[in-house]
């Protein structure tokens, strides 16, 4: 009997941090807020001694998937509601501007007309200067505004200009030879 590597270590709940587990969902609670999760039925999620044990129902081949995956979306909102998680976009281009309020952005972004982008309900956006911080409890929603962000102007291979996640490396060409 084959095991997920993952799937088999225990999450362990923080100070702070309630898990319940009731009719086919996880609640995590923590002093940033509270996440839900449908479990998926092919698994089984216990509470007991301060720890989050993942068991597959059976040996097949779904259980054995969703394993891992189920206990890493649990780690995932436990870390979500004790530390958060945050993402940093990068604007580079000349005469591209950011300001950020009550969670809206404004970007000049070198189009004819200034872009606007209102942040969903539980994703906080802010900015210094050209650096987008992106934050939130939920790892999976705080990962798609990035991406809807950076999607508004992807950095060309040029000149780098564009919307950059901070930690990406832009392959860059260089432009025609001249004669």
């Amino acid at each position: 009997m084959s095991l997920s590597r993952i799937g088999k270590l225990p999450v362990d709940i923080p100070a702070g941090v309630t898990i319940t587990v009731d009719s086919g969902d996880v609640v995590v609670k923590g002093p940033k807020g509270e996440l839900t999760q449908f479990i998926t039925p092919a698994v089984e999620v216990k509470v007991e001694d301060g720890q989050v044990t993942v068991h597959p129902k059976d040996e097949s081949k779904t259980a054995r998937a969703q394993h891992g995956l189920m206990r890493a979306l649990i780690n995932n909102m436990v870390i979500g509601v004790t530390k958060g998680y945050e993402k940093r976009l990068e604007v580079n281009g000349v005469g591209f501007r950011v300001s950020s309020s009550n969670n809206e952005l404004e970007m000049a972004l070198g189009f004819s007309h200034p872009v606007t982008y209102k942040a969903p309900e539980g994703v906080t956006v802010t900015n210094e200067k050209m650096t987008i911080i992106v934050s939130g409890i939920d790892k999976q929603q705080v990962g798609q505004v990035a991406a809807e962000i950076r999607a508004l102007k992807k950095p060309e291979p040029y000149k780098g200009k564009g919307i950059k996640y901070a930690d990406e490396q832009i392959l860059r060409k260089a432009g025609k030879a001249g004669k």
